[in-house]
């Protein structure tokens, strides 16, 4: 369990840090070995903070060990690097992830009425903040599946500025996921750059004083995230963008490699893709 306190808790002092720096940070969704390298060692290259993200899958299929692992991992780099759990939809996923040294988690209770995920997320987060765990809770709805999501039949919910300000206050939550366009899954014709209401971001950003997290970030170009970050972004959800590259590698070369040399020069394609957004984002050097 987690023995660091809330006040010095990495998620929030990267988050809280980004916020003031006018940067932000990449949660790298990391599936495997090779991506928690790749963000280790592009974050030490960059000296840059990072977050690497697990989902309630690796939980399942990974097990807590390879979760202590990867905090273990993570916490030995020569900079700041948290671990964070994104999506915790299921009650009993909230539970197994409070006695796991997470960083941060994510409550998602946003398929819920409000009335029930204020409840939810208040009770939640006051166990974690005695744990030291910080909290990212999303209001409104983001669109969309991903990995264990469910695919909402319903249109996005976008997020107002002051039932969020509200919510944030109801709840103690650390960080928030606003819905401004923002779709989980992939996107229709004109892109994100059709969707994104990214006035309503920088609103919300003015209305909320904790650290807003985007998510549905695939594909989204290079100018869109520079904008989100002006908008307030501060902590970035990145999965495919980093990914793409080191899993088409591997996909043309597995069987004609050695998988030690797979695996290598694998983890040098994943971690170059890393550092890209690192230096996008602007978090490179403020380590």
């Amino acid at each position: 369990m987690a023995a660091w306190s809330l006040e010095n808790n990495r998620t929030r002092s990267i988050l809280h840090n980004a916020q003031q720096g006018k940067y932000a940070v990449g949660a790298y969704n990391c599936y495997n070995v090779d991506g928690v390298m790749a963000v280790v060692r592009a974050a030490e290259a960059k000296k840059s903070p990072a977050i690497i993200q697990l989902f309630p899958w690796t939980l399942h299929f990974q097990g807590p060990e390879f979760v202590r692992y990867v905090v273990n991992y993570a916490h030995a780099a020569s900079v700041p690097i948290a671990v964070h759990l994104d999506h915790c939809i299921k009650p009993a996923d909230i539970e197994l992830a409070l006695t796991l040294p997470f960083d941060s988690i994510m409550i998602d209770g946003s398929t819920m009425e409000e009335s029930e995920n204020v409840a939810i997320c208040a009770q939640n987060i006051d166990r974690a903040h005695k744990l030291g765990i910080s909290v990212e809770v999303e209001m409104g709805r983001i669109e969309g599946g991903e990995d264990g999501l469910p695919h909402v039949d319903m249109g996005a919910i976008f997020t107002k500025p002051e039932e969020a300000k509200e919510f944030m206050e109801r709840t103690g939550a650390d960080f928030l996921a606003p819905s401004f366009g923002n779709i989980h899954g992939g996107y229709g014709p004109g892109g994100a750059e059709k969707l994104w209401n990214t006035d309503l971001l920088h609103t919300i950003s003015k209305t909320v004083s904790q650290p807003l997290v985007l998510h549905g970030t695939h594909p989204v170009s290079d100018e869109l995230f520079l904008k989100a970050i002006d908008c307030g972004a501060s902590k970035i959800n990145v999965n495919r963008t980093v990914r793409d590259d080191y899993t088409d590698f591997v996909a043309a070369n597995a069987g004609k490699l050695e998988l030690t040399v797979l695996k290598v020069q694998g983890v040098d394609i994943y971690t170059k893709s890393v550092e890209r957004v690192m230096d996008l984002f602007r978090s490179s050097g403020k380590a």
